[in-house]
């Protein structure tokens, strides 16, 4: 009889410390895993789709190719002046961004962003590149953005030349409701 009470308090004793195990890790790592806000802060990518559409604070994008250049040029053939410093590459993702009903625009357009992604973290901000064949903004007044017509649109990014096997695609970012979207090719 001693040795069935024994088994039983120690299997008592074993349950309640799993249970207070169980609960202190919950208590721990409640704030981080739910709460959008900091994971968004971490740099946490929320959804991962390929090629898009996708749709982010009335915007529809869609990722239809990324290219690499060593240099860019105009309609003429003369040469973009983009600061690139040695061994980096030019990525320019074309996308087709789609301003949907209910999305304001303005006269002059809005801003729109996209960032370059790879597979170990890192993120590159897309550069200006003036007179480059596709409009590089969503602000051009030359090229004037239609309420649900696709815009083509190129993102230009200077890149480490040994960074190219690990690019993944474009991220958009919804700040509001604290979502990171990554457009893969």
């Amino acid at each position: 009889m001693k040795g069935a009470n024994r088994a039983a308090r120690l299997a008592a004793q074993i349950s309640l410390l799993l249970v207070l195990l169980a609960t202190s890790c919950f208590l721990m790592l409640r704030t981080y895993l739910g709460d959008p806000e900091q994971n968004f802060n971490d740099g946490a990518i929320n959804h991962v789709v390929d090629k898009g559409p996708v749709t982010v604070g009335g915007l529809s994008w869609q990722l239809d190719s990324m290219t690499v250049y060593t240099r860019l040029v105009d309609t003429e053939g003369e040469e973009i002046s983009i600061d690139q410093p040695a061994g980096s590459v030019i990525v320019v993702a074309q996308l087709r961004v789609t301003a949907l009903d209910g999305f304001r625009l303005k006269k002059d357009g809005f801003h729109c962003f996209a960032s370059l992604r790879d597979d170990r973290g890192n993120n590159w901000q897309a550069t200006s590149a003036y007179k480059f064949v596709i409009p590089t903004s969503c602000s051009d007044s030359d090229h004037p953005v239609v309420r649900n017509k696709p815009y083509k649109l190129a993102q230009v990014f200077v890149v480490p030349k040994e960074a190219l096997s690990h690019l993944q695609g474009v991220v958009i970012v919804n700040r509001d409701d604290y979502e990171r979207f990554l457009i893969t090719v």
